[in-house]
């Protein structure tokens, strides 16, 4: 897909960690890998700060946090965070969870003009939609 003209670097963060409070949309990829993800403001202490369905348009920056529970440790999972403005996919962040549970979450730049429905999708490495996150900006 060809990208964006406009669109602003994207940051990727990864951190490892312990269980965290379940606050988030939830599917389950397999039997044994279970995904929760949310959108929010920022991330402190791996975990997410502001989470919300709604930002203002001059939110800046959000992030997509995601725990993963039943990745195999020594095994190469990979998660894709693949974020959409409208139906136009505007970034595709790979992430790799090296344990269970893990924690994990990728940044995107908004730009005020970008307003209306947004979602990120997790995927895993075959493009099957683990987990959508759906959030709303400057509406």
């Amino acid at each position: 897909m060809k990208p964006m003209q406009g669109i602003p670097i994207l940051l990727v963060l990864a951190a490892g960690g312990l269980a965290a409070q379940d606050t988030t949309q939830q599917m389950a990829a397999a039997p044994s890998l279970s995904v929760e993800a949310v959108v929010a403001r920022d991330v402190v202490d791996r975990m997410p700060v502001d989470s919300g369905s709604t930002f203002p348009a001059d939110v800046g920056t959000l992030v997509c946090w995601t725990r993963v529970t039943g990745a195999p440790a020594g095994v190469d999972t990979e998660l894709h965070h693949v974020w959409f403005h409208g139906d136009h996919q505007v970034a595709d962040v790979v992430l790799r969870p090296a344990g269970s549970p893990w924690r994990t979450w990728s940044r995107k730049t908004v730009v005020p003009e970008w307003t209306g429905p947004w979602r990120v999708e997790v995927r895993d490495a075959g493009g099957t939609v683990l987990a959508t996150v759906r959030f709303t900006v400057g509406q």
